[in-house]
């Protein structure tokens, strides 16, 4: 038998889920480049997408599916969305909360690509979707300017593992 306080929590859980997934931060160029270039031992899988680019869009279940396979090991997920920042309340925000995303979000507040591009990598030409794995500590790096799928990326992810 649901009683009021069973239904009363089960509320609070349902409520407080949409408030997780839409956490995404807003960043300028020089502060991604900073996280992207911690020394530490942590793989990190930075997707770089829009919520208009569909295979952007086709991609990320898989991508979500690799991060969960990952969890337990020094791995992280960051999906850089280039949506123009006035987007953040009407399509980003709203598409993370839909797909129920969990890796982090951050989306990339500049407007010139031409600014910072050859900074994440000097062979992108800035087609989307683009992925990078690093990890610092061990000076490894990989760069992917087309698709991936799930099991693309499970089996470049363990080259770095």
């Amino acid at each position: 038998m649901l009683t009021p306080r069973i239904l009363a929590v089960g509320a609070g859980l349902l409520l407080a889920v949409p408030g997780y997934a839409q956490r995404v931060a807003v960043l300028k160029f020089p502060e991604l480049q900073q996280r992207l270039a911690r020394p530490n031992d942590t793989t990190y899988v930075v997707n770089f997408w829009a919520t208009w680019c569909g295979p952007c869009v086709q991609e990320m279940p898989g991508f979500e599916r690799v991060r969960a396979a990952n969890a337990t090991k020094k791995v992280k997920l960051l999906l850089v969305s280039l949506d123009y920042a006035s987007q953040l309340d009407k399509k980003v925000k709203p598409f993370v909360q839909k797909r129920g995303l969990k890796s982090e979000v951050i989306l990339l507040n500049e407007t010139d690509p031409n600014t910072w591009l050859q900074k994440v990598d000097p062979r992108w030409s800035g087609s989307i979707p683009f992925t990078l794995i690093i990890n610092n500590k061990n000076k490894q790096r990989a760069s992917f300017e087309a698709p991936l799928s799930e099991a693309e990326l499970t089996a470049e992810l363990r080259k770095f593992l």
